[in-house]
């Protein structure tokens, strides 16, 4: 059976922030065709339907893709994937679960922020201050993965999966 072999962290952040210039496109398109069907004229008209649809809109993305291949378009680039403890695919309730519990990189902070009454450079610093510590969690797991993919029983793992007599003969050349 191949090893299942984690990403380094270096590899799934910069997936991260592929992942985010991505979904500036998908995000952009999606809230175009929200205010142009529902004839949105002001950012307040809506403002929380909007919030939802975009919501809805990544939960889609992140699920349908986890759910088909264990990928989305960032983590075909970067060659990893997502699967269960076990290393078998990723199912609906699953995935559905991850994308909740990931929105733990964004939420406490923001929350922090908002009650610290956080002013200008303040809504930066604390919720950067958020995603370092959560990046920071898998650092402190034994297979060096998320909290939230500890949580929801999945697993970041290199898409080709090394075996051991291939990693013995790469390391020797």
């Amino acid at each position: 059976m191949p090893e299942l072999t984690t990403p380094s962290l270096r590899r799934r952040m910069s997936s991260m922030l592929y992942e985010s210039m991505l979904l500036f496109g998908v995000l952009f398109m999606s809230g175009w065709l929200f205010s142009t069907l529902l004839q949105q004229r002001h950012a307040l008209y809506l403002r929380h339907a909007l919030e939802g649809w975009l919501f809805l809109v990544l939960a889609v993305y992140f699920i349908w893709f986890w759910t088909h291949g264990g990928q989305t378009l960032a983590m075909k680039t970067w060659r990893f994937r997502v699967v269960d403890r076990d290393g078998q695919p990723v199912r609906l309730w699953r995935a559905a679960l991850r994308f909740v519990l990931a929105w733990l990189w964004i939420l406490p902070g923001l929350a922090l922020a908002s009650l610290a009454r956080g002013q200008a450079w303040l809504l930066v610093l604390i919720p950067a201050a958020n995603l370092l510590l959560w990046a920071m969690t898998s650092r402190l797991d034994p297979g060096g993965q998320f909290l939230h993919d500890r949580l929801a029983g999945t697993r970041l793992v290199d898409a080709v999966p090394v075996t051991k007599a291939a990693a013995s003969a790469q390391s020797k050349s």
